[in-house]
This record gives structure tokens, sequence and C-alpha cells, in this order.
């Protein structure tokens, strides 16, 4: 099973994520960092276990309220050895290459629009896509995305955002039905992970990819829950 660490960035600096209320997000407070810098999480990450892919969305840029690009590229050059997944809200015909071999796209479905670009999976085939589920509204972008999955790339994360943070545990049943109907894509647990029967869990349905934060900083998911877990499935 491989373990994802999640970093947030809003105007700075690392922020705990909540449900996917944006505006509520304060800096994280972490016992395995002791600032809210991005050097200083990632760093305790990789004192934890040595991760080789890390999951960053910029929070600024999501919400057109400016970006940490510099911040982003900084940490892309400094940890070659990583692949970083990079979320920054762009729409798929908007995705401008970046230099850096250890980038990969990420294009949520709440900023998606199918409208305007031909070829579609063509476009989406290089990036990892996020099929965005937010609390009461449920399912965020064009439907087309979410229905017609010959438009998918391999690799796909679900991103409960109502359980981000929350503490509830992840959405079995949810990632059950996209598992079931889909066996052949890659699907990515994303929200409410709290411990390693959780993981157990996702693995028995056949998840064998999870994005992980909260559970990692209050150290819940430690060294030797993630060395068991990474020995269990590819």
């Amino acid at each position: 099973m491989q373990i994802i660490p999640v970093i947030d960035l809003l105007d700075g600096l690392v922020v705990a994520a909540k449900h996917g209320e944006r505006d509520s997000y304060q800096p994280i407070k972490s016992k395995i960092c002791s600032t809210s810098l991005i050097e200083d999480v990632l760093n305790g990450f990789l004192a934890i276990y040595p991760f080789n892919t890390v999951y960053i969305a910029d929070l600024n840029s999501i919400t057109n309220s400016g970006n940490n690009h510099f911040l982003i590229d900084n940490i892309l050059s400094q940890y070659k050895d990583i692949e970083f997944w990079v979320d920054n809200g762009k729409e798929v015909q908007d995705l401008t290459e970046n230099a850096a071999t250890n980038y990969i796209p990420v294009t949520g479905s709440e900023y998606q629009n199918t409208e305007g670009t031909n070829n579609l999976h063509s476009a989406l085939k290089n990036t990892i896509l996020s099929l965005d589920f937010f609390p009461k509204q449920g399912y965020a972008g064009p439907k087309e995305l979410l229905n017609n999955s010959t438009l998918w790339p391999q690799d796909i994360i679900i991103m409960s955002l109502e359980k981000v943070g929350k503490n509830a545990g992840p959405d079995i049943k949810r990632l059950e039905v996209f598992q079931q109907k889909h066996p052949d894509k890659n699907f990515i647990a994303a929200g409410g992970i709290r411990n390693e029967k959780d993981l157990l869990n996702l693995y028995k349905i056949g998840i064998n990819h999870v994005l992980i934060a909260s559970a990692l900083h209050s150290g819940v998911i430690n060294t030797k829950a993630i060395k068991k877990l990474t020995s269990i499935a590819p």
C-alpha cells in the first residue's frame, strides 16, 4: 500500500484542511514538525518514512487568490527524488509544461470545463484526475467528467472533502462503488483516514493508494504502521 502525504498551502504556509471549508483553514499544528513552513512539514514527513510521492494543493491558486508557485518550484528543485502531485486549480486546457521531471499535474473536477476541449481524454492522460465531492453539494464538476470513464486517465483521486479533517473514517461505500465499476483504474482514497484499521479496510476493497495528512501529523499513523502497510500491497 502506498501512503502519500498531503501538503495544503495557503498564503505561504501549510494549513490543516477540514471539510473543504477553505475560509477557515489554519496553519498546521503537528507532532512531527515545529512550524507550518513547507520545508519543515516535508522534512517532518520524511523523518517518519522515506516517502517517494507527495501531494501538494496550492489553495491560493485553486481559489484565485494568488499562488504559491515560487515555494512549490523551490521544493521541486530541492527534493528531486520525490515525485510531487501538484493541484494548482488549472483547467486541463490551461495546464502548462513544468521543467521539473518530478512534477505531475493534478486536475480537480471542481474547476474543469469540458466545453471547448476537443480531445479531453488526450489532455487528461498525463495528469491525475481528482473527482471532488463536497459536503452537502456532493460531486463538483462537469457531469460528463464523472459519468464518462473513457475520459479518465489511469490514476484517479476520489476526494471526499466532507471527510477531510473530520476523523470520521474514509468513504468506503463510495470508493467501493468506483472500484467495482472500474477495476481497470487506479483509485486513490482521500479524506477521513484515521488509523491503520481504516487503511486495512481500504486494502480489502482494492484501494492500494491513499492521501493522508491529519493521521500523520497526529502520530497515529507512524513509522511502524507505514512499514507494515507498505509491505502488504504494491
